[in-house]
């Protein structure tokens, strides 16, 4: 039976923004206060900047951002008592410092009431040393969770789904806010309720791990997305239903709509629309901005058009400078040679590896494109390597 589609596809979406898990709101404060650039603005309590910094060989810059916020330390031996037992407990230098620099004031607090508890509950559920210095070193908000209410009842649950305690720690340094909520109440019913329209739990687990914040909504808000999804043509057995479900709950009325113009302004139809969101749901997850790029870069070839797109949507998701500019570069240069009759169908060439398209198009013409193919990738890694050191020191 052909699914109807609703004229009106905006109405499928509530009004107001759907409820998402958010992140602890201290870690976004931490995160803005300690967005100084300048080191030498920074330190303001001398004592706990040489503390950090010769005594614990914190680097410069997080001694400065420590020194900045805590700014003072009535019981230095409490400080260095809580470094020494996470030094001894497997944590790096680098661990500490990240801890130390979004919370602080844990150089503050009782080593035997805040933090040995935390460890040990870890260390008798059978976690590696090295898994709970990863754990809290990504999420350092855990050491001020409840063990009773939280920590403890969290773990259990996660170890139930998912077996072993390499898993859940594979999971929890994605995110540590399964530790911070009541999984009986969110995580537990939305596992249900997909289970209950036949999704499979290999499925579910690897959306877990994909899209951690997904199965932390209220259950409420998942039922009713996956009932928008229904209306909007898709069926329990298609793979995409789970996505569909996915990128309609992450979504208020307004940035849906916001989403459809964006679409209707590249001159998509209502019904191409809905064609390409059935076939690929995860491009409607990209921003605008994403989208319209990889659009103008693929039709600005004049090898492909609208119709290319729509029968191959998640064309739209690759990386721009990754994949399409040096390989249609290459396939330009081919071109001109006359060493391919024609260029490769969209569906052909998106899903293509970075080796299979060098074995395929650039080695058999090494002397031609050979030298441009690499200059290209050398410029890309270039590009990313300076980018991770500018976040690196930002």
């Amino acid at each position: 039976m052909i699914a109807l589609i609703p004229k009106n596809i905006t109405g499928l979406f509530p009004r107001n923004a759907s409820s998402v898990c958010k992140f602890h709101s201290s870690l976004s404060l931490s995160h803005r206060f300690f967005s100084t650039p300048s080191e030498k603005q920074l330190v303001t309590n001398r004592a706990v900047f040489d503390f950090l910094l010769h005594k614990h060989h914190f680097s410069p810059k997080v001694a400065s951002r420590v020194a900045s916020v805590l700014t003072e330390l009535k019981d230095p031996e409490n400080a260095d008592s809580v470094l020494l037992f996470l030094r001894e407990s497997g944590f790096s230098n680098t661990q500490l410092e990240k801890i130390v620099k979004y919370r602080p004031w844990y150089l503050k607090v009782s080593l035997g009431a805040s933090i040995k508890p935390k460890i040990k509950i870890f260390q008798d559920l059978g976690f590696s040393s090295d898994d709970i210095a990863k754990i809290i070193s990504s999420n350092p908000v855990i050491l001020q969770l409840n063990p009773n209410t939280r920590v403890i009842p969290s773990l259990s649950v996660l170890k139930g789904f998912l077996g072993s305690n390499d898993d859940v720690a594979k999971l929890l340094r994605r995110s540590g806010w399964f530790l911070t909520t009541d999984l009986e109440k969110t995580m537990v019913p939305n596992f249900e309720l997909l289970k209950s329209y036949g999704i499979s739990m290999q499925r579910i687990i690897r959306i877990l791990y994909s899209y951690p914040r997904y199965l932390l909504l209220k259950p409420e808000s998942l039922r009713e997305s996956a009932q928008k999804a229904q209306e909007m043509g898709f069926n329990w057995s298609s793979k995409m239903f789970i996505h569909a479900i996915r990128v309609v709950a992450s979504m208020s009325s307004k940035t849906w709509e916001a989403k459809l113009q964006a679409f209707r302004n590249f001159g998509f139809s209502e019904g191409e629309i809905m064609t390409m969101f059935r076939k690929a749901p995860p491009l409607f997850g990209l921003s605008v901005e994403k989208i319209k790029k990889t659009k103008d870069v693929l039709l600005a070839t004049g090898k492909y058009s609208l119709s290319c797109i729509i029968n191959n949507p998640m064309s739209l998701g690759c990386s721009v400078e990754k994949r399409y500019e040096p390989w249609l570069q290459v396939l330009g240069i081919l071109e001109n040679k006359n060493l391919i009759k024609r260029w490769p169908s969209l569906g052909t060439i998106y899903p293509m590896s970075d080796k299979k398209f060098f074995e395929k198009f650039v080695c058999p013409h090494l002397n031609d494109v050979g030298e441009v193919f690499i200059l290209r990738n050398s410029v890309k890694d270039r590009r990313e390597k300076n980018n991770d050191l500018l976040k690196e020191l930002g």
